[in-house]
């Protein structure tokens, strides 16, 4: 299945930080310390643009002994204003950093996990936009084809593919 996603395939570049998915194995969840969503509701899948124009992946870093599904609770409401209804795990990148330390603290370093699934949302308010977040001028219900040509159209071909991937393992087309 990975073949068809040229970009997911091979290793993934995210500033000092190299990252190779993996959807085979259940990862060591004392290595999670970050956590993702390709949020839907109902067959509408959910996307978010920064103040900036940027369409970006939901989801973040845990804070300091945050689980995983803490923070992607936490993390659904500061960035869309949206309660998780369920969530399924689907992959997860394998993360190892060439920076001297840690992005935090109590991040592991050099090597970490980034938790990636998918999940039903109820959207119940706007985006806390908490001052040491990044910014959401806009959460936006599109159909799987409109969220990849959003992500395609800034060049995020690794976010297209993982929105394409979910939506593939959430509905087997």
């Amino acid at each position: 299945m990975m073949q068809q996603f040229k970009t997911l395939s091979g290793p993934i570049h995210w500033g000092a930080v190299t990252a190779h998915l993996n959807i085979e194995q259940t990862p060591d969840e004392s290595l999670i310390s970050n956590i993702s969503i390709i949020p839907v509701v109902g067959d509408q899948y959910v996307v978010m643009q920064l103040e900036d124009g940027r369409w970006e992946l939901i989801g973040g870093t845990l804070e300091p002994g945050e689980h995983y599904m803490d923070g992607l609770r936490r993390e659904l409401m500061e960035e869309i204003g949206a309660e998780l209804v369920s969530y399924q795990p689907f992959g997860h990148f394998q993360c190892s950093s060439m920076a001297e330390a840690a992005y935090r603290p109590h991040i592991n370093h050099p090597n970490f996990i980034r938790l990636l699934g998918y999940g039903e949302v109820k959207i119940v308010a706007k985006p806390l936009n908490p001052e040491d977040g990044e910014k959401v001028s806009l959460v936006e219900l599109v159909d799987i084809d409109e969220a990849v040509r959003r992500f395609e159209s800034i060049k995020r071909y690794d976010i297209a593919e993982m929105y394409r991937l979910a939506h593939i393992v959430r509905t087997g087309k």
